[in-house]
């Protein structure tokens, strides 16, 4: 598995989480907010980037979220 492919996936299972905290309601606003929002986006422009550093960063704020 190759950077991107990496990135995809773990986006895909914060994008995940992302729907588990969307039911959970008002109470899981602030985690889209401040965490797994901007992680996602981010994720997204550094691969549109293509700068590793930053995609590698991305990648590891990724990982880093947890539900």
């Amino acid at each position: 598995m190759n950077l991107v492919e990496g990135i995809q996936a773990e986006r895909k299972r914060v994008e995940e989480l992302r729907r588990e905290y969307v039911a959970i309601g008002p109470s899981g606003a602030l985690a889209l907010a401040i965490s797994i929002d901007p992680a996602l986006k981010e994720a997204d422009a550094s691969i549109a980037s293509g700068d590793v550093v930053r995609m590698l960063s991305a990648y590891k704020s990724l990982q880093e979220i947890t539900g």
